[in-house]
Protein backbone atom coordinates (compact mmCIF):
# COMPACT_ATOMS: atom_id res chain seq x y z
CA UNK A 1 0.00 0.00 0.00
CA UNK A 2 1.37 3.34 -1.04
CA UNK A 3 1.82 5.87 1.81
CA UNK A 4 1.51 9.68 1.54
CA UNK A 5 3.48 12.29 3.41
CA UNK A 6 1.60 13.38 6.56
CA UNK A 7 1.54 17.07 5.44
CA UNK A 8 -0.26 16.19 2.21
CA UNK A 9 -2.80 14.08 4.12
CA UNK A 10 -3.61 16.95 6.51
CA UNK A 11 -3.99 19.37 3.58
CA UNK A 12 -6.31 16.99 1.74
CA UNK A 13 -8.48 16.47 4.83
CA UNK A 14 -8.68 20.23 5.40
CA UNK A 15 -9.69 20.85 1.79
CA UNK A 16 -12.31 18.10 2.02
CA UNK A 17 -13.77 19.67 5.14
CA UNK A 18 -13.77 23.08 3.47
CA UNK A 19 -15.81 21.90 0.50
CA UNK A 20 -18.08 19.66 2.58
CA UNK A 21 -19.24 22.26 5.11
CA UNK A 22 -21.24 25.30 4.04
CA UNK A 23 -19.35 28.51 4.72
CA UNK A 24 -21.22 31.42 6.28
CA UNK A 25 -20.94 34.45 4.02
CA UNK A 26 -20.57 37.57 6.12
CA UNK A 27 -23.46 40.00 5.84
CA UNK A 28 -21.75 43.37 6.17
CA UNK A 29 -24.00 46.32 5.36
CA UNK A 30 -22.80 49.83 4.46
CA UNK A 31 -24.97 52.92 5.07
CA UNK A 32 -23.90 56.15 3.30
CA UNK A 33 -25.26 59.18 5.14
CA UNK A 34 -25.06 62.91 4.41
CA UNK A 35 -23.09 64.21 7.37
CA UNK A 36 -20.77 63.25 10.20
CA UNK A 37 -22.23 62.24 13.54
CA UNK A 38 -22.01 64.75 16.37
CA UNK A 39 -21.98 62.09 19.12
CA UNK A 40 -23.01 58.52 19.94
CA UNK A 41 -24.83 59.75 23.07
CA UNK A 42 -28.47 60.50 22.14
CA UNK A 43 -28.96 62.51 25.34
CA UNK A 44 -26.34 64.94 24.05
CA UNK A 45 -27.49 65.07 20.40
CA UNK A 46 -29.71 67.62 18.69
CA UNK A 47 -29.43 66.08 15.22
CA UNK A 48 -31.76 63.34 14.00
CA UNK A 49 -28.98 61.48 12.16
CA UNK A 50 -26.84 60.84 15.26
CA UNK A 51 -29.90 59.57 17.13
CA UNK A 52 -30.87 57.36 14.18
CA UNK A 53 -27.41 55.77 14.05
CA UNK A 54 -27.45 55.18 17.81
CA UNK A 55 -30.52 52.96 17.42
CA UNK A 56 -28.11 50.23 16.30
CA UNK A 57 -26.74 49.83 19.84
CA UNK A 58 -29.31 51.64 22.02
CA UNK A 59 -32.98 51.06 22.73
CA UNK A 60 -35.51 53.00 24.79
CA UNK A 61 -38.48 52.11 26.95
CA UNK A 62 -40.75 53.06 24.05
CA UNK A 63 -40.21 53.76 20.38
CA UNK A 64 -41.93 54.02 17.02
CA UNK A 65 -42.60 51.54 14.25
CA UNK A 66 -42.05 52.40 10.60
CA UNK A 67 -45.38 54.29 10.51
CA UNK A 68 -44.60 56.39 13.64
CA UNK A 69 -47.02 54.40 15.78
CA UNK A 70 -45.75 54.26 19.36
CA UNK A 71 -44.72 50.80 20.58
CA UNK A 72 -43.24 49.42 23.82
CA UNK A 73 -39.61 48.34 23.45
CA UNK A 74 -37.89 47.69 26.81
CA UNK A 75 -41.06 48.57 28.71
CA UNK A 76 -43.84 46.05 29.25
CA UNK A 77 -46.65 48.41 30.29
CA UNK A 78 -47.41 51.57 32.26
CA UNK A 79 -50.00 53.01 34.66
CA UNK A 80 -50.79 56.66 35.42
CA UNK A 81 -52.13 57.99 38.72
CA UNK A 82 -55.51 59.76 38.65
CA UNK A 83 -53.87 63.13 39.25
CA UNK A 84 -51.57 62.59 36.24
CA UNK A 85 -48.41 63.03 38.33
CA UNK A 86 -47.10 59.47 38.77
CA UNK A 87 -46.18 57.09 35.93
CA UNK A 88 -45.31 53.52 36.89
CA UNK A 89 -43.46 51.56 34.20
CA UNK A 90 -43.21 47.75 34.19
CA UNK A 91 -40.05 46.52 32.44
CA UNK A 92 -39.37 43.45 30.31
CA UNK A 93 -37.26 40.74 31.94
CA UNK A 94 -34.29 38.72 30.71
CA UNK A 95 -32.59 41.55 28.81
CA UNK A 96 -28.85 42.19 29.09
CA UNK A 97 -26.65 45.09 28.11
CA UNK A 98 -23.67 44.40 25.84
CA UNK A 99 -21.36 44.40 28.89
CA UNK A 100 -23.36 41.65 30.61
CA UNK A 101 -25.21 43.97 33.01
CA UNK A 102 -28.86 43.00 33.53
CA UNK A 103 -31.39 45.57 32.34
CA UNK A 104 -33.35 46.57 35.43
CA UNK A 105 -35.04 49.63 36.91
CA UNK A 106 -31.71 50.97 38.23
CA UNK A 107 -30.78 51.61 34.57
CA UNK A 108 -33.91 53.73 34.08
CA UNK A 109 -33.09 55.78 37.15
CA UNK A 110 -29.40 56.19 36.22
CA UNK A 111 -30.23 57.47 32.73
CA UNK A 112 -33.02 59.89 33.65
CA UNK A 113 -31.14 61.18 36.70
CA UNK A 114 -28.20 61.89 34.40
CA UNK A 115 -30.13 63.91 31.82
CA UNK A 116 -32.17 65.88 34.39
CA UNK A 117 -29.01 66.94 36.27
CA UNK A 118 -28.14 70.45 34.97
CA UNK A 119 -24.49 69.96 35.95
CA UNK A 120 -24.13 67.41 33.13
CA UNK A 121 -25.09 70.08 30.55
CA UNK A 122 -26.60 67.52 28.17
CA UNK A 123 -28.35 68.90 25.09
CA UNK A 124 -31.56 67.00 25.86
CA UNK A 125 -31.85 68.50 29.35
CA UNK A 126 -34.55 70.82 27.98
CA UNK A 127 -36.67 67.85 26.92
CA UNK A 128 -37.01 66.56 30.50
CA UNK A 129 -36.16 69.14 33.13
CA UNK A 130 -39.59 70.82 33.06
CA UNK A 131 -41.54 67.72 33.99
CA UNK A 132 -39.59 65.03 35.89
CA UNK A 133 -39.38 65.71 39.64
CA UNK A 134 -37.80 62.33 40.49
CA UNK A 135 -37.18 58.83 39.14
CA UNK A 136 -37.36 55.89 41.56
CA UNK A 137 -36.68 52.15 41.59
CA UNK A 138 -39.79 50.40 42.96
CA UNK A 139 -38.33 46.93 42.41
CA UNK A 140 -35.98 45.30 39.89
CA UNK A 141 -38.51 45.51 37.08
CA UNK A 142 -40.61 48.52 38.06
CA UNK A 143 -39.60 52.17 37.68
CA UNK A 144 -41.61 55.16 38.84
CA UNK A 145 -41.58 58.73 37.52
CA UNK A 146 -43.08 61.53 39.60
CA UNK A 147 -43.75 64.67 37.60
CA UNK A 148 -43.67 68.29 38.76
CA UNK A 149 -47.03 68.97 37.13
CA UNK A 150 -49.33 66.77 35.04
CA UNK A 151 -47.82 66.31 31.58
CA UNK A 152 -50.03 64.24 29.28
CA UNK A 153 -47.43 63.75 26.46
CA UNK A 154 -45.03 62.06 28.92
CA UNK A 155 -45.07 58.55 27.40
CA UNK A 156 -44.68 60.05 23.91
CA UNK A 157 -41.65 61.88 25.30
CA UNK A 158 -40.19 58.58 26.52
CA UNK A 159 -40.51 57.35 22.92
CA UNK A 160 -38.32 60.21 21.66
CA UNK A 161 -35.17 58.70 20.09
CA UNK A 162 -32.94 60.41 22.64
CA UNK A 163 -34.53 58.53 25.57
CA UNK A 164 -32.34 55.41 25.45
CA UNK A 165 -31.10 53.03 28.10
CA UNK A 166 -27.32 53.13 28.59
CA UNK A 167 -25.70 50.49 30.80
CA UNK A 168 -25.43 51.91 34.35
CA UNK A 169 -22.18 49.96 34.73
CA UNK A 170 -20.77 51.72 31.66
CA UNK A 171 -22.01 55.12 32.87
CA UNK A 172 -20.21 54.61 36.18
CA UNK A 173 -17.07 53.34 34.44
CA UNK A 174 -16.73 55.86 31.59
CA UNK A 175 -18.54 58.95 32.90
CA UNK A 176 -18.21 61.78 30.39
CA UNK A 177 -16.40 59.42 27.99
CA UNK A 178 -19.54 57.34 27.46
CA UNK A 179 -19.84 58.83 23.94
CA UNK A 180 -16.63 56.97 23.02
CA UNK A 181 -17.79 53.76 24.72
CA UNK A 182 -21.51 53.27 24.09
CA UNK A 183 -23.05 50.21 25.78
CA UNK A 184 -26.73 49.47 25.20
CA UNK A 185 -29.21 46.61 24.78
CA UNK A 186 -29.58 47.00 21.00
CA UNK A 187 -29.12 44.44 18.23
CA UNK A 188 -25.57 45.61 17.50
CA UNK A 189 -22.64 46.44 19.74
CA UNK A 190 -20.27 49.32 19.15
CA UNK A 191 -16.93 48.47 17.48
CA UNK A 192 -15.14 51.62 16.32
CA UNK A 193 -15.67 55.28 15.43
CA UNK A 194 -13.26 57.09 13.12
CA UNK A 195 -15.07 60.40 13.27
CA UNK A 196 -14.75 61.65 9.71
CA UNK A 197 -14.50 58.23 8.01
CA UNK A 198 -16.86 55.65 9.49
CA UNK A 199 -18.59 54.16 12.51
CA UNK A 200 -18.89 50.38 12.76
CA UNK A 201 -21.19 48.15 14.80
CA UNK A 202 -21.26 44.35 14.93
CA UNK A 203 -23.96 41.79 15.69
CA UNK A 204 -24.67 41.28 19.41
CA UNK A 205 -25.04 37.53 19.88
CA UNK A 206 -26.83 37.99 23.21
CA UNK A 207 -29.61 40.17 21.79
CA UNK A 208 -32.92 39.58 23.57
CA UNK A 209 -34.96 39.19 20.37
CA UNK A 210 -34.05 35.65 19.31
CA UNK A 211 -32.93 35.28 15.70
CA UNK A 212 -31.95 38.95 15.41
CA UNK A 213 -30.12 40.80 14.04
CA UNK A 214 -29.94 39.03 10.69
CA UNK A 215 -26.78 40.78 9.48
CA UNK A 216 -23.26 40.68 10.92
CA UNK A 217 -22.34 44.35 10.88
CA UNK A 218 -23.28 47.84 9.78
CA UNK A 219 -20.69 50.41 8.74
CA UNK A 220 -21.97 53.97 8.72
CA UNK A 221 -20.07 56.20 6.28
CA UNK A 222 -20.59 59.97 6.30
CA UNK A 223 -20.33 61.25 2.73
CA UNK A 224 -21.14 64.96 2.57
CA UNK A 225 -20.85 65.34 -1.21
CA UNK A 226 -24.14 64.48 -2.91
CA UNK A 227 -22.56 63.11 -6.09
CA UNK A 228 -20.13 60.90 -4.18
CA UNK A 229 -22.94 59.45 -2.08
CA UNK A 230 -25.00 58.64 -5.17
CA UNK A 231 -21.93 57.13 -6.87
CA UNK A 232 -21.41 54.75 -3.91
CA UNK A 233 -24.89 53.35 -4.51
CA UNK A 234 -24.26 52.89 -8.23
CA UNK A 235 -20.97 51.03 -7.69
CA UNK A 236 -22.38 48.84 -4.90
CA UNK A 237 -19.99 50.31 -2.34
CA UNK A 238 -23.03 51.21 -0.19
CA UNK A 239 -26.25 49.26 0.30
CA UNK A 240 -28.35 52.15 1.61
CA UNK A 241 -28.22 55.95 1.46
CA UNK A 242 -30.20 58.80 2.94
CA UNK A 243 -30.98 61.40 1.92
CA UNK A 244 -30.86 60.90 -1.81
CA UNK A 245 -30.14 64.32 -3.36
CA UNK A 246 -33.29 65.28 -5.24
CA UNK A 247 -31.38 65.95 -8.46
CA UNK A 248 -29.96 62.38 -8.36
CA UNK A 249 -33.27 60.56 -7.86
CA UNK A 250 -33.92 59.82 -11.55
CA UNK A 251 -30.33 58.59 -12.08
CA UNK A 252 -30.62 56.07 -9.24
CA UNK A 253 -34.14 55.04 -10.28
CA UNK A 254 -32.72 53.99 -13.66
CA UNK A 255 -30.42 51.39 -12.04
CA UNK A 256 -32.14 47.96 -12.10
CA UNK A 257 -30.46 46.75 -8.90
CA UNK A 258 -31.51 49.80 -6.86
CA UNK A 259 -34.81 50.97 -5.39
CA UNK A 260 -35.58 54.62 -4.60
CA UNK A 261 -38.22 55.24 -1.93
CA UNK A 262 -40.04 58.54 -1.35
CA UNK A 263 -41.53 58.18 2.13
CA UNK A 264 -44.00 60.52 3.84
CA UNK A 265 -42.54 62.76 6.53
CA UNK A 266 -43.34 64.94 9.51
CA UNK A 267 -40.33 67.13 8.62
CA UNK A 268 -41.61 70.69 8.22
CA UNK A 269 -39.50 73.40 6.55
CA UNK A 270 -40.30 76.98 7.44
CA UNK A 271 -38.97 80.54 7.45
CA UNK A 272 -38.99 82.00 10.96
CA UNK A 273 -38.97 85.75 11.56
CA UNK A 274 -37.58 87.47 14.65
CA UNK A 275 -40.81 88.99 16.00
CA UNK A 276 -38.89 90.99 18.64
CA UNK A 277 -37.09 93.06 15.96
CA UNK A 278 -38.41 95.68 13.53
CA UNK A 279 -39.99 95.35 11.04
CA UNK A 280 -40.84 91.73 11.89
CA UNK A 281 -42.64 92.85 15.05
CA UNK A 282 -45.45 93.92 12.70
CA UNK A 283 -47.75 90.96 11.84
CA UNK A 284 -48.63 92.59 8.50
CA UNK A 285 -44.97 92.35 7.40
CA UNK A 286 -44.83 88.70 8.47
CA UNK A 287 -48.07 87.88 6.66
CA UNK A 288 -46.80 89.70 3.55
CA UNK A 289 -43.71 87.50 3.52
CA UNK A 290 -45.86 84.36 3.83
CA UNK A 291 -48.04 85.54 0.90
CA UNK A 292 -45.02 86.44 -1.25
CA UNK A 293 -43.53 82.91 -1.45
CA UNK A 294 -44.87 80.45 -4.03
CA UNK A 295 -44.70 77.16 -2.12
CA UNK A 296 -45.75 74.99 -5.09
CA UNK A 297 -42.92 76.42 -7.19
CA UNK A 298 -40.48 76.08 -4.27
CA UNK A 299 -41.31 72.36 -4.00
CA UNK A 300 -40.49 71.91 -7.69
CA UNK A 301 -37.41 74.14 -7.89
CA UNK A 302 -35.58 73.12 -4.71
CA UNK A 303 -37.03 69.67 -3.95
CA UNK A 304 -37.53 68.35 -7.49
CA UNK A 305 -41.21 67.76 -6.67
CA UNK A 306 -40.47 65.64 -3.58
CA UNK A 307 -42.25 68.08 -1.25
CA UNK A 308 -45.69 69.63 -0.80
CA UNK A 309 -46.79 73.04 0.54
CA UNK A 310 -47.09 73.05 4.34
CA UNK A 311 -50.71 72.79 5.46
CA UNK A 312 -50.29 73.74 9.09
CA UNK A 313 -47.94 74.52 11.94
CA UNK A 314 -47.63 70.80 12.67
CA UNK A 315 -47.57 68.44 9.67
CA UNK A 316 -50.05 65.65 9.00
CA UNK A 317 -48.94 62.51 10.80
CA UNK A 318 -48.36 64.33 14.10
CA UNK A 319 -51.05 63.57 16.67
CA UNK A 320 -53.40 66.59 17.13
CA UNK A 321 -52.03 68.35 14.03
CA UNK A 322 -54.59 70.68 12.39
CA UNK A 323 -54.78 71.30 8.65
CA UNK A 324 -55.21 75.06 8.05
CA UNK A 325 -53.42 75.97 4.81
CA UNK A 326 -51.50 75.96 2.58
CA UNK A 327 -50.83 79.68 2.94
CA UNK A 328 -51.86 81.21 -0.43
CA UNK A 329 -49.38 82.70 -2.88
CA UNK A 330 -50.68 86.23 -3.51
CA UNK A 331 -48.15 88.94 -4.45
CA UNK A 332 -50.83 91.65 -4.71
CA UNK A 333 -52.02 90.90 -1.18
CA UNK A 334 -48.40 90.91 0.04
CA UNK A 335 -47.75 94.33 -1.52
CA UNK A 336 -50.97 95.68 0.03
CA UNK A 337 -49.90 94.50 3.50
CA UNK A 338 -46.42 96.00 3.06
CA UNK A 339 -48.02 99.31 2.11
CA UNK A 340 -50.34 99.18 5.14
CA UNK A 341 -47.25 98.58 7.30
CA UNK A 342 -45.67 101.76 5.89
CA UNK A 343 -43.06 99.77 3.95
CA UNK A 344 -44.20 100.08 0.35
CA UNK A 345 -40.57 100.50 -0.71
CA UNK A 346 -39.45 97.43 1.22
CA UNK A 347 -36.31 97.08 3.33
CA UNK A 348 -33.00 95.21 3.60
CA UNK A 349 -32.41 92.28 5.95
CA UNK A 350 -30.46 89.07 6.60
CA UNK A 351 -31.62 85.66 5.38
CA UNK A 352 -29.87 82.81 7.18
CA UNK A 353 -30.11 79.07 6.55
CA UNK A 354 -29.60 76.46 9.27
CA UNK A 355 -27.94 74.26 6.61
CA UNK A 356 -25.22 74.74 4.01
CA UNK A 357 -26.05 71.97 1.53
CA UNK A 358 -27.17 72.40 -2.07
CA UNK A 359 -30.91 72.11 -1.36
CA UNK A 360 -30.72 74.87 1.27
CA UNK A 361 -28.87 77.03 -1.23
CA UNK A 362 -31.68 76.55 -3.74
CA UNK A 363 -34.35 77.27 -1.11
CA UNK A 364 -32.75 80.51 0.11
CA UNK A 365 -32.05 81.77 -3.41
CA UNK A 366 -35.68 81.10 -4.33
CA UNK A 367 -36.92 82.94 -1.22
CA UNK A 368 -34.58 85.83 -2.01
CA UNK A 369 -36.05 86.17 -5.51
CA UNK A 370 -39.64 85.93 -4.25
CA UNK A 371 -39.17 88.59 -1.56
CA UNK A 372 -37.62 90.97 -4.10
CA UNK A 373 -41.10 91.14 -5.69
CA UNK A 374 -42.33 93.06 -2.63
CA UNK A 375 -39.19 95.14 -2.13
CA UNK A 376 -37.48 93.02 0.53
CA UNK A 377 -33.76 92.77 -0.26
CA UNK A 378 -31.92 89.95 1.52
CA UNK A 379 -28.32 88.94 2.11
CA UNK A 380 -28.01 85.14 2.26
CA UNK A 381 -25.76 83.29 4.71
CA UNK A 382 -25.66 79.49 4.80
CA UNK A 383 -24.57 78.70 8.35
CA UNK A 384 -22.17 75.88 9.16
CA UNK A 385 -23.04 73.76 12.20
CA UNK A 386 -20.72 75.69 14.52
CA UNK A 387 -22.09 79.05 13.35
CA UNK A 388 -25.66 77.82 13.81
CA UNK A 389 -24.95 76.81 17.41
CA UNK A 390 -23.13 80.07 18.20
CA UNK A 391 -25.32 82.64 16.42
CA UNK A 392 -28.75 81.04 16.86
CA UNK A 393 -29.10 78.07 19.22
CA UNK A 394 -26.78 79.32 22.00
CA UNK A 395 -27.59 83.04 21.93
CA UNK A 396 -28.22 84.19 25.49
CA UNK A 397 -30.03 87.54 25.13
CA UNK A 398 -33.25 87.73 23.05
CA UNK A 399 -32.94 91.53 22.80
CA UNK A 400 -29.64 91.30 20.89
CA UNK A 401 -30.24 88.10 18.91
CA UNK A 402 -28.85 88.69 15.39
CA UNK A 403 -31.16 86.21 13.63
CA UNK A 404 -33.81 87.80 11.39
CA UNK A 405 -35.17 85.60 8.57
CA UNK A 406 -34.13 82.00 9.29
CA UNK A 407 -34.71 78.99 7.05
CA UNK A 408 -34.86 75.84 9.16
CA UNK A 409 -36.80 72.61 9.67
CA UNK A 410 -38.23 70.56 12.49
CA UNK A 411 -39.06 66.89 13.00
CA UNK A 412 -41.60 66.20 15.74
CA UNK A 413 -39.81 63.14 17.08
CA UNK A 414 -42.33 62.37 19.83
CA UNK A 415 -45.14 62.11 17.26
CA UNK A 416 -47.34 64.41 19.41
CA UNK A 417 -48.29 68.08 18.95
CA UNK A 418 -46.65 69.22 22.20
CA UNK A 419 -43.19 68.67 20.69
CA UNK A 420 -44.28 70.33 17.43
CA UNK A 421 -45.34 73.52 19.23
CA UNK A 422 -43.65 73.91 22.62
CA UNK A 423 -39.95 73.93 21.56
CA UNK A 424 -40.61 76.31 18.64
CA UNK A 425 -43.50 78.61 19.56
CA UNK A 426 -43.95 78.65 23.33
CA UNK A 427 -43.06 81.91 25.07
CA UNK A 428 -40.54 80.24 27.39
CA UNK A 429 -38.69 78.39 24.62
CA UNK A 430 -36.38 81.14 23.38
CA UNK A 431 -32.78 80.04 22.65
CA UNK A 432 -30.65 78.81 24.31
CA UNK A 433 -33.35 76.93 26.25
CA UNK A 434 -35.11 75.57 23.15
CA UNK A 435 -35.62 76.60 19.53
CA UNK A 436 -38.16 79.44 19.33
CA UNK A 437 -36.03 81.34 16.80
CA UNK A 438 -38.99 83.63 16.00
CA UNK A 439 -38.86 84.82 19.64
CA UNK A 440 -42.64 84.52 19.44
CA UNK A 441 -44.78 84.96 22.54
CA UNK A 442 -48.57 84.96 22.63
CA UNK A 443 -50.27 84.36 26.02
CA UNK A 444 -53.26 82.70 24.33
CA UNK A 445 -50.96 80.18 22.62
CA UNK A 446 -48.92 79.64 25.80
CA UNK A 447 -52.06 78.93 27.82
CA UNK A 448 -53.36 76.47 25.23
CA UNK A 449 -50.05 74.57 25.09
CA UNK A 450 -49.86 74.46 28.89
CA UNK A 451 -53.51 73.45 29.18
CA UNK A 452 -53.00 70.56 26.75
CA UNK A 453 -50.14 69.28 28.90
CA UNK A 454 -52.32 69.26 32.00
CA UNK A 455 -55.26 67.28 30.62
CA UNK A 456 -55.49 63.62 29.69
CA UNK A 457 -58.87 64.18 28.02
CA UNK A 458 -58.27 63.65 24.29
CA UNK A 459 -61.13 65.89 23.14
CA UNK A 460 -59.96 68.72 25.40
CA UNK A 461 -56.38 68.35 24.13
CA UNK A 462 -57.57 68.44 20.52
CA UNK A 463 -59.55 71.65 21.21
CA UNK A 464 -56.60 73.39 22.90
CA UNK A 465 -54.07 72.36 20.25
CA UNK A 466 -56.46 73.52 17.50
CA UNK A 467 -56.78 76.92 19.19
CA UNK A 468 -52.98 77.22 19.49
CA UNK A 469 -52.28 76.24 15.89
CA UNK A 470 -54.93 78.51 14.37
CA UNK A 471 -53.70 81.47 16.44
CA UNK A 472 -50.08 80.84 15.41
CA UNK A 473 -51.06 80.56 11.74
CA UNK A 474 -52.83 83.93 11.89
CA UNK A 475 -49.95 85.61 13.79
CA UNK A 476 -47.48 84.29 11.19
CA UNK A 477 -44.23 84.15 13.22
CA UNK A 478 -43.23 81.81 10.38
CA UNK A 479 -43.80 81.59 6.69
CA UNK A 480 -44.72 77.87 6.51
CA UNK A 481 -43.00 76.43 3.45
CA UNK A 482 -43.10 72.71 2.69
CA UNK A 483 -43.32 69.24 4.14
CA UNK A 484 -40.77 67.18 2.29
CA UNK A 485 -40.76 63.57 1.18
CA UNK A 486 -37.92 61.49 2.61
CA UNK A 487 -35.89 60.15 -0.28
CA UNK A 488 -33.73 57.08 0.30
CA UNK A 489 -32.21 54.43 -1.96
CA UNK A 490 -31.21 50.86 -1.24
CA UNK A 491 -29.85 47.82 -2.99
CA UNK A 492 -32.60 45.35 -3.83
CA UNK A 493 -30.55 42.79 -1.89
CA UNK A 494 -31.16 44.80 1.29
CA UNK A 495 -34.51 44.44 3.04
CA UNK A 496 -36.07 45.60 6.31
CA UNK A 497 -34.70 49.18 6.35
CA UNK A 498 -37.09 52.14 6.39
CA UNK A 499 -36.85 55.88 6.84
CA UNK A 500 -39.68 56.65 9.26
CA UNK A 501 -41.65 59.93 9.11
CA UNK A 502 -39.42 61.78 11.60
CA UNK A 503 -36.38 61.17 9.30
CA UNK A 504 -34.98 58.54 11.63
CA UNK A 505 -34.41 54.89 10.65
CA UNK A 506 -36.14 51.63 11.45
CA UNK A 507 -33.89 48.66 10.72
CA UNK A 508 -35.21 46.04 13.16
CA UNK A 509 -35.74 43.60 10.29
CA UNK A 510 -32.57 44.41 8.35
CA UNK A 511 -31.28 41.57 6.14
CA UNK A 512 -28.94 41.23 3.18
CA UNK A 513 -29.39 38.61 0.49
CA UNK A 514 -26.24 37.04 -0.99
Amino acid sequence: MKSFPRSLLVTALALGALFAAPVHAAKDVVFAVASTFTTTDPYDANDTLSQAMAKSFYEGLYGFDKDMKMIPVLAESYDVSKDGLVYTIKLKKGIKFHDGTDFKADAVKANLDRVTNPDNKLKRYGLYNNNIAKTEVVDDYTARFTLKTPFSPFIAQLAHPSTVMISPTALAKYGKDIASNPVGTGPFKFVEWQRTDYLKVAKFDGYWKKGYPKVDSITWKPVVDNNSRAAMMQTGEAHFTFPVPYEQADVLKAKPDLEVVAAPSIVLRYLSMNTQQKPFDNPKVRQAIAYAINKEALAKVAFNGYAAPAEGVAPAGVEYAVKIGPWPYDVAKAKQLMSEAGLANGFETELWSAYNHSTAQKVTQFIQQQLQQIGIRTKITLLEAGQRVEKVESWQDPATAPVRLYYVGWSTSTGEADWALRPLLYGESFPPKLFNTAYYKNPQVDNAIKGAQLTTNSAEKAKLYKEAQETIWKDAPWAPLVTERLLSAHSKKLTGVYVIPDASFNFNEIDLKP
